[in-house]
């Protein structure tokens, strides 16, 4: 349970750089993806996860 808080957490720090950084450039990405298709935003989640899982058997 610790591992995933801090998983958690640094997920969130993570998350945050960009909107703290580049504000605009976080703004554009967001208008960006709002342009998307369900199709697209779902292709974009499932690649996200792959990678996500495939780094975690590669590291852990």
């Amino acid at each position: 349970m610790s591992n995933l808080l801090l998983a958690f957490a640094l997920m969130l720090v993570i998350e945050g750089l960009l909107p703290f950084a580049a504000p605009q450039v976080w703004r554009e990405t967001f208008r960006r993806a709002i342009a998307l298709t369900d199709g697209q935003l779902r292709f974009v989640g499932l690649s996200s996860i792959l990678i996500g899982l495939a780094l975690l058997f590669l590291l852990g």
